[in-house]
């Protein structure tokens, strides 16, 4: 019986398509071991984003490419996650206990980007990531609603001196947000230099715990938050949420050039009220227009992550204290939500790896 070579392998492995990024393991660098031990085959794949459910399907796949190799018994396939380290678009130091920071963009208000935002922190969470969100809207911070938190106030603690203040966690995802530290009726009365301390603060003085993803919600339009989070935040990617009429489009045609201009990656773009189902009849309709979010990505070199619909669903749980995501996991709606979500991460983990080395293949043989 002659011994399963690691070439052959690898060219099996070369086979089989990555269903997120659509490109072959061996491409990727995903494979971080092979383990030989007569006719069994132990594999160890490393991914850059949060695979999911989708792993066992990735599994499978892997399964049969090497079951067609000569002698080949048994595999083992064991899927990980690990989000490596991104690198700063800017000369800004890294935030202690996050390892990559995602901007959740609009040009303009009412296109559902904060809901947006805590639905693909949710489901990135689902799918095994740690996950942290920041609520940069310092004059209408709506997170604290949207994740049921009420007026809780976040506990501070001292750190070699330092006052820290511990996110707080709902839904499994470490939050903080200036709704925490105000009331509902008070109002944010302040000039620029004021707002741009302020997410200073609440970015650097959180106590993240291990962040995979930090994603920023942040408010509408290319004025202070923004600037300040250009020059003095290391963004490693961003998302741009609009609706698909044209003059949605045109605010957020200015939100994907300011992030250009200082070289953050555009990660895609979220197309929400895409389409409208009629309760009564089923009907579905464009009532925004068709095809927005596809010209605007398009045009500017990027991907369409996804479409949502106009449903009531995702407004009453977002307003209820509890996100689609979490609400009904297994909805459609949640399911595009998630989907988006791989999308988004592979896309921040394909950036990368062009400037990357592939990581050594270990080759045993027991």
């Amino acid at each position: 019986m002659s011994p399963i070579s690691q070439s052959t392998i690898e060219q099996q492995l070369a086979t089989v398509i990555d269903p997120i990024t659509q490109r072959d393991l061996v491409s990727l660098g995903a494979v971080a071991s092979i383990q030989v031990n007569g006719t069994r085959v132990s594999l160890v794949l490393k991914l850059g984003y949060p695979i999911g459910a989708h792993g066992a399907s990735l599994a499978q796949a892997v399964n049969q490419a090497l079951d067609a190799i000569e002698n080949v018994e048994s595999v083992a396939v064991d899927i990980q996650f690990a989000a490596p380290f991104q690198p700063m678009v800017n000369s800004q130091q890294a935030i202690p206990g996050v390892k990559n920071i995602i901007a959740v963009a609009s040009g303009k208000g009412g296109v559902g980007k904060s809901t947006t935002a805590v639905n693909l922190a949710l489901a990135l969470m689902a799918d095994g990531a740690r996950v942290g969100l920041l609520d940069a809207d310092i004059y209408g911070p709506s997170q604290p609603q949207m994740l049921g938190v009420g007026q809780q106030r976040p506990q501070v603690i001292s750190d070699q001196g330092k006052q820290q203040m511990l996110p707080i966690v709902a839904h499994g995802i470490q939050s903080i947000s200036m709704g925490y530290l105000v009331t509902e009726e008070t109002p944010m009365m302040w000039r620029g230099p004021m707002v741009s301390g302020a997410l200073q603060q609440l970015l650097q003085q959180t106590r993240w715990d291990d962040v995979d993803y930090l994603i920023i919600d942040m408010p509408p339009g290319t004025g202070d938050i923004q600037i300040t989070l250009a020059q003095k935040v290391p963004v490693t990617g961003s998302v741009i949420v609009t609706t698909p009429q044209d003059i949605a489009l045109l605010d957020a045609k200015k939100a994907i050039e300011m992030f250009r201009k200082v070289n953050v990656p555009i990660l895609g773009v979220v197309e929400n009220m895409a389409t409208h189902i009629c309760t009564q009849c089923g009907h579905e309709e464009h009532i925004f227009g068709e095809g927005g979010g596809e010209r605007i990505a398009r045009d500017y070199q990027t991907e369409l992550l996804g479409s949502l619909p106009l449903t009531l669903s995702i407004r009453a749980d977002a307003d209820g204290g509890k996100p689609s995501v979490a609400a009904d996991p297994e909805s459609s709606v949640s399911q595009s939500y998630r989907q988006i979500a791989r999308k988004l991460a592979a896309n921040l983990w394909l950036h990368n790896l062009d400037t990357q080395a592939l990581p050594d293949i270990e080759i045993s043989d027991d």
